[in-house]
């Protein structure tokens, strides 16, 4: 059994940056594929980004690339989400993912999720 914890949200403007960050906690975390997805009220929940827990690969929507940066620190069991040059359309809610089998974009691939942390950048 994995458990996940969100932190790190809050309300920015555009343009400002943020670090989220996923601690895990079961055996194993550390080898889990752990992803962000978000969603926006009235919207579909929608990946962000994912690393593997073993060569640490990573991929990220469209949307994202080259503003956010995922990351994985094993020793802590910590999987953070660097978002720079925030937008108002980054506004939502941030849910930590991990699968022990599956490195994908889609999120009934995953097991474990957490709670969620709000995002909300202002214009």
């Amino acid at each position: 059994q994995v458990q996940l914890v969100e932190s790190g949200g809050g309300l920015v403007q555009a343009g400002d940056s943020l670090r989220l960050s996923c601690a895990g906690s079961g055996r194993s975390f550390s080898t889990y594929v752990t992803a962000w997805f978000r969603q926006a009220p009235g919207k579909e929940r929608e990946f962000v980004a994912v690393i593997s827990g073993s060569d640490y690969s990573t991929l990220y929507a469209d949307s994202v690339k080259g503003r956010f940066t995922i990351s994985r620190d094993n020793a802590k069991t910590t999987v953070y989400l660097q978002m720079n040059s925030l937008k108002p359309e980054d506004t939502a809610v941030y849910y930590c993912t991990a699968s022990s089998a599956y490195y994908s974009v889609r999120g009934n691939s995953y097991d474990y999720w957490g709670q969620g942390t709000q995002v909300t950048v202002s214009s």
